[in-house]
């Protein structure tokens, strides 16, 4: 029996075949056209745009997908290739569609696929309207038609781009950038637009593989050794790595080292705003580094909000923010798409380089080092599928600590779920930057605990304190 479709933060998400199947797929569809029918008002037939990656069966998914709405009173675009997330995103915004799917997995590892919604403002679903998709699975029959059309998505989203990014400053100093697709849809994209501006650009794993070529396509530390190895053996400037659907970023120095999601973080935000480029309120979900509250100033505010971008894009939607970032890799700027863009900020790594008085990433970032200090930030995810997992948060939030370790608690901020369930507790502690974040998994068996401090050692301390904590609330 297939199990219950649930959606996560950002879609839905399963094995292939398994899980995501023609029925699977066929059955949202249906639901999807059925809450557009029901909640477009004054809209007889809704519009529909709809991508897919170089996932296996997402070109088949995508199509079936598009039957199903079409035979449905919607009017359908598809894509007419393998394309990023942030190109249907903007494809949405720009086009002024009601809605927008994503058949994508996004960065999980190649035998899953799934689908991502997105609304007429060119961002995720918010819980609500994914509830309500949910709830009508089954709802009715599923029809089918061909009444749709086929497009090119890609020409208008790279104009933008192009449009904002000042290419000038790359050109002059002759950066060469490579590009690191990990067989993911980002393909040649980056490579087509530099090179049309004359800047040398390289890309490797830049064919869409269904497998991406035997790695995980997250770009992490642990899956970047070919664009480590190969930064080595060339005189580049910056080394860029894409996710599966490119709509998250990572970027690695000619030194092969990688540079972290949180550094990079503190380098853009600093970036955008001391060049003018964007002002306004920073949004950052609560896995963050907390050094970007030294940005923050009396006109520009700092908004944490739980772990998942549709929770940035929900303060985007409210106004007066800039820009929003999340840990994993995911950076948008509002005044774009209020979602994720890897493409959008690869090339303003490139143009922040450019703009520096430096040629080489590291020599940017040794500098910026002295300005900010290092950041001392850990993850681990823990494995535990006891059935009490969901259940362990809440009951220590009932009797949190007044301190950890010999550090005392000075602030303490509790997240819920969609469904009004604790999913995670932060806990800040006397120092500069020194917190505690546990989360519980709501969809995996798995135990999330996150961590900065203020010296090198401090990040493992607080993981296995953490871990220890929470382990206590067993059997209660």
């Amino acid at each position: 029996m297939q199990n219950k479709i649930i959606f996560g933060t950002d879609g839905w998400r399963g094995i292939i075949d398994l899980e995501v199947n023609n029925k699977s797929i066929a059955e949202i569809a249906q639901a999807f056209a059925q809450h557009l029918l029901s909640s477009v008002h004054n809209i007889i037939s809704p519009s529909v745009v709809i991508g897919y990656d170089g996932r296996k069966n997402s070109k088949l998914y995508a199509t079936l997908f598009a039957r199903v709405l079409a035979g449905n009173r919607t009017f359908v675009t598809l894509s007419d290739r393998v394309i990023p997330t942030p190109v249907l995103s903007f494809a949405v915004k720009n086009g002024k569609f009601d809605a927008g799917v994503m058949i994508t997995a996004s960065h999980n590892p190649p035998e899953y696929n799934g689908v991502k919604f997105k609304d007429s403002y060119g961002g995720p679903f918010l819980s609500d309207k994914t509830k309500r998709v949910e709830s009508l699975i089954n709802y009715s029959l599923i029809q089918t038609e061909e009444s749709f059309k086929t497009v090119n998505l890609v020409d208008e989203y790279v104009a933008s781009l192009v449009e904002r990014i000042d290419f000038k400053g790359a050109r002059k100093k002759k950066l060469k950038v490579l590009i690191d697709s990990m067989g993911g849809a980002g393909g040649h994209l980056l490579q087509d637009i530099l090179q049309k501006q004359k800047i040398e650009a390289t890309t490797i794993f830049g064919e869409p593989d269904a497998n991406f070529n035997g790695r995980s396509p997250e770009p992490v530390d642990q899956n970047l050794l070919p664009l480590k190895d190969t930064i080595l053996a060339g005189d580049y400037a910056i080394g860029i790595a894409t996710d599966g659907d490119a709509d998250r970023v990572a970027l690695v120095m000619e030194n092969g080292e990688w540079l972290s999601a949180q550094e990079t973080i503190l380098l853009f935000a600093d970036y955008l705003l001391n060049s003018g480029i964007v002002d306004g309120d920073i949004i950052k979900t609560v896995s963050v580094t907390d050094k970007l509250f030294s940005l923050q100033t009396e006109t520009r505010k700092i908004r944490e909000v739980q772990v998942g971008f549709k929770y940035i894009t929900e303060e985007m939607l409210k106004g007066g923010v800039s820009m929003g970032f999340e840990e994993s890799g995911g950076f948008g700027l509002t005044d774009h798409i209020p979602e994720r863009d890897g493409i959008l900020f690869a090339l303003i790594a490139l143009e922040m380089l450019a703009d520096s008085e430096y040629s080489k990433l590291s020599e940017l970032v040794n500098e910026k080092r002295k300005q900010f200090g290092r950041i001392h930030y850990k993850r681990i995810d823990h494995d535990y599928s006891e059935s009490d997992r969901v259940e362990l948060l809440p009951r220590l939030i009932e009797s949190a600590p007044k301190k950890i370790g010999s550090w005392a608690i000075k602030d303490t901020s509790v997240f819920y779920s969609a469904t009004g369930s604790p999913n995670g507790l932060k806990l800040r502690l006397e120092g500069e930057n020194r917190w505690l974040l546990i989360r519980s998994s709501e969809t995996e068996p798995l135990l999330r605990f996150y961590s900065e401090g203020d010296a090198e050692d401090e990040p493992d301390i607080l993981l296995n304190k953490g871990l220890k904590l929470l382990m206590k609330q067993r059997n209660k």
